[in-house]
């Protein structure tokens, strides 16, 4: 099955001698030219991790910005945007003028958020969940505000002496982005809020790590995961054919450095920890010779289940050395599955 293949960067950074990255005007520029060089070698997508707090990438829009007046083809896109930070009118807004100068290729990955770098950071933001609700109700309710404003319905009652002429009617949020709204994702670490997702009519990005509600191999899970998601989509009775993500960390062996950095993850297996008072299973690595990884890709149900693959990268070793490992799987793993 033909699979889009992106990239998918957290954007890390640190003054370590060790980091290529070393301040976060490295990790912005980076981004830029790794997003460049990934659509150089016929890669389908760029995608950003979003954290607060944090020496990592944080405010998204000014990079997917500049990656889209850089880029021609290349889909630009997030994985994921904490709601709980968000204003989903002012979001609207920038997200809109992204889309725009990218000539609609933004994918928006939106969810609740993961587990944070400090205590409930979203209310230094300003942001508080109302009375009687939590936090994950608090992204949702916000999600479910900023889909109804990308649908490009007036809905706020214009000035009777505005500054500048109006169009008649109830005026909706500018730059208005068509087409958008169906190219936003929810990320989703369990099977309920896939469902969730589903019925909402936005597209699912499955992460590295899920919620451990059977026992069985993480691919498995995801995998069944999917499938509650397509089934509810079906369901919900939506127009369009929804999309989905997973992301994993691949690595083919291809040289002495690659064996020097992950060599060690041939051995990966799935491992089960307590995150954000869940019980959570999180997927291996793989790395090994391209036709070892090929064999044992093959068997991951998820990946097959899915018609987007993204692959987390090490940003901190560099653009050169990313380019290199996106190049090796785009030229020695993916034409053997099939996924090209």
């Amino acid at each position: 099955m033909s699979k889009s293949i992106g990239f998918l960067s957290f954007g890390h950074w640190s003054p370590h001698q060790s980091s290529q990255t070393r301040s976060a005007a490295d990790a912005l520029n980076q981004s830029l030219e790794l997003a460049v060089a990934a659509e150089e070698l016929g890669a389908d997508g760029a995608y950003f991790r979003v954290h607060h707090f944090a020496r990592q990438l944080s405010s998204p829009f000014p990079l997917l910005a500049a990656i889209g007046a850089r880029t021609a083809k290349i889909e630009i896109g997030t994985g994921v945007i904490d709601m709980r930070y968000e204003n989903p009118l002012y979001m609207a807004e920038d997200a809109g003028a992204a889309d725009l100068l990218a000539g609609g290729r933004l994918q928006l990955g939106i969810s609740r958020g993961s587990p944070e770098q400090v205590i409930d950071g979203y209310r230094y933001f300003g942001y508080e969940p109302p009375e009687g609700k939590s936090d994950s109700d608090m992204a949702r309710e916000s999600t479910e505000q900023l889909l109804a404003v990308l649908t490009g319905q007036g809905f706020a009652e214009p000035h009777p002496r505005p500054m500048f002429p109006n169009p008649p009617g109830l005026l909706r949020i500018e730059p208005h982005s068509p087409g958008l709204k169906d190219r936003i994702w929810w990320g989703s670490a369990s099977n309920m809020t896939a469902v969730w997702a589903a019925e909402q009519g936005l597209n699912l990005q499955s992460s590295t790590l899920k919620q451990d509600e059977t026992g069985e191999p993480f691919h498995v899970q995801q995998r069944k995961q999917i499938h509650a998601y397509r089934s509810a989509w079906k369901q919900a009775g939506h127009q369009r054919e929804p999309r989905v993500s997973v992301s994993r960390s691949i690595f083919a062996i291809t040289n002495d450095w690659d064996r020097a950095y992950f060599g060690s993850d041939a051995n990966s297996r799935d491992q089960v920890a307590f995150i954000d008072n869940m019980q959570a299973v999180f997927g291996r690595s793989y790395a090994g010779e391209p036709d070892k990884l090929v064999e044992q890709l093959r068997a991951d149900e998820a990946i097959a289940a899915a018609d987007t693959l993204l692959l987390t990268v090490p940003n901190q070793l560099g653009v050169e050395y990313n380019a290199h490992v996106l190049e090796s799987i785009l030229t020695h793993v993916a034409p053997a599955l099939g996924w090209r």
